[in-house]
């Protein structure tokens, strides 16, 4: 049998224990990985070890689609009514509920996260979005449509079968749910990957999923590498759908592998670098809060992260001034004390990609107006960082950093700022600020991005599509829209008298 793990929180917002058990997850209980390989969970504060959970291979997740399909055909899909389906992910949604504060302790142990975001917005946020897909999970329905007197034209739309998913490590529980949510709600069963970087939370889930009374195999857990256990999803032959969350180098692969095997479709939610535009009749104290918010969030670790930050000439020194105030102000610290806004970034990995980016922005003739560097001795903070005197062609523009790092660019008219913006190859989110309404709405429909926010920034709405313009990505997710990625829509034509 797997191995359990035991870890004692003892800090200002939660005192408790967890145990988890460190196995792959298939067919409803824990697993030896086929080649008994290891992850090294790192805890991001501090940069040393919390725990070893197990690595699975192309042979376990083989292992899961089996068990995933078996499910799905004797106990799962067609066979379970929809008001069931709605009962068990309303269970879930509860005991997770009751777990919120457990459970928020894992994600910012071995994320960096603020407890308090990672309890109250993410695993709550877990519990919102169960409850609405359960609200859907009666009302999987098709149409009747409308041909000849002596014919019955209708859709069904009519689960997929063994979905494959694998998810980030910016939101792990969160973006699991938005992937497991919907896909059951539909009739799928699901085999999912969860970032080797954040396994804790996803394996916490597990018995949660049991004690809800979902059959054994609908929910299947394969904690591994991307490079192993995420190709084998994404090329497996028996998976008909894979959804996809990360980096667009990753989507490509991802896509590719897809093609290549059963032709499955996928749906991806990929990279980002969100523009924030900010005219010259803003609320300038507003004003800044946001534009902090938009780009050092969850540590500058979101895919919608506003970090292309453009302010009109007029207000653009007062802009600097008070925005370089916020960002300062700003608590760096111990994720589990109840003060700090910004903890550690993931990894070492990603605090030295992070870093690479902000030396490139000096080396290509940015001034590095505020931070650029580490926060504190230990673990792998970054201080909020700004960067003035941008250009349109420099790395910290073009690329997605993931990190707490802003570029911020002066412009003068409208039509100009939407060619900046939109001069990305990316697409996923952005955000307008005026108090002139039809400015406001004028220039978010110009901008290419399949999320606009006026006057505030990240923050999606459960009942509300997400997903990218261009190279942010394929599909929605949220919303009535993520249901149409786990349906089949099967037209049936039935002859009422025509005869030949």
């Amino acid at each position: 049998m797997p191995s359990t793990f035991t870890y004692q929180f003892d800090t200002a917002t939660y005192k408790g224990s967890s145990t988890l058990n460190t196995g792959l997850f298939i067919n409803g209980e824990f697993i030896e990985p086929s080649e008994k390989g290891t992850i090294d969970v790192i805890n991001p504060v501090n940069g040393k070890l919390i725990t070893q959970v197990s690595a699975g291979t192309h042979s376990d997740i083989e292992v899961a689609v089996q068990a995933a399909k078996k499910a799905y055909k004797e106990h799962w899909g067609l066979k379970v009514s929809g008001d069931e389906r709605s009962k068990l992910l309303h269970k879930l949604a509860n005991l997770i509920e009751a777990s919120a504060d457990e459970l928020g302790a894992l994600e910012t142990l071995d994320n960096g996260k603020a407890y308090s975001h990672a309890r109250n917005f993410d695993v709550m946020g877990c519990v919102a979005v169960l409850r609405y897909y359960a609200g859907w999970a009666d009302k999987i329905q098709g149409k009747t449509i409308q041909t000849k007197d002596d014919k019955l034209a209708y859709t069904r739309h009519e689960p997929i079968g063994v979905v494959g998913a694998i998810t980030p490590w910016n939101f792990p529980l969160a973006m699991l749910i938005w992937k497991i949510a919907p896909a059951l709600a539909t009739g799928n069963t699901i085999v999912l990957k969860p970032s080797e970087l954040t396994p804790l939370s996803a394996l916490r889930l597990c018995p949660l999923i049991n004690e809800a009374g979902f059959p054994p195999g609908v929910v299947n857990i394969v904690n591994g590498f991307g490079h192993t256990a995420g190709q084998a999803i994404s090329e497996n032959m028996t998976i008909g759908k894979v959804a996809f969350t990360g980096s667009t180098v990753t989507g490509r692969k991802v896509m590719e592998a897809a093609a290549k095997s059963n032709l499955k479709p996928v749906s991806l939610e990929l990279g980002g670098k969100s523009p924030a535009i900010f005219f010259d009749d803003v609320d300038m104290d507003q004003a800044v809060k946001w534009a902090a918010l938009g780009i050092f969030f969850n540590h500058g670790q979101a895919c919608t992260a506003g970090s292309r930050i453009f302010v009109h000439e007029k207000i653009y020194d007062e802009f600097i001034k008070k925005f370089t105030e916020h960002a300062q102000s700003l608590k760096l610290g111990d994720p589990f004390e109840p003060t700090t806004y910004q903890g550690p970034q993931v990894s070492q990995g990603q605090y030295d990609r992070i870093m690479g980016y902000i030396e490139s922005g000096k080396q290509e003739g940015a001034t590095l107006h505020a931070g650029g560097d580490r926060f504190g001795h230990e673990g792998y903070f970054i201080n909020p960082t700004i960067f003035t005197n941008c250009k349109p062609h420099m790395k910290i523009v073009q690329e997605e950093i993931f990190g707490p790092v802003a570029a911020v660019m002066k412009f003068s008219t409208e039509e100009e700022v939407i060619g900046l913006a939109n001069d990305t190859m990316y697409g996923l989110a952005c955000s307008v600020f005026t108090q002139n309404i039809d400015r406001a709405l004028r220039v978010a429909h110009k901008l290419e991005a399949g999320t606009a926010w006026i006057n505030f920034t990240n923050s999606p709405e459960i009942g509300m599509p997400f997903g990218g313009f261009k190279q942010s990505g394929i599909g929605r997710e949220l919303g009535e829209y993520a249901l149409e990625h786990y349906t089949n829509v099967k037209a049936v034509h039935v002859n009422l008298g025509l005869r030949l």
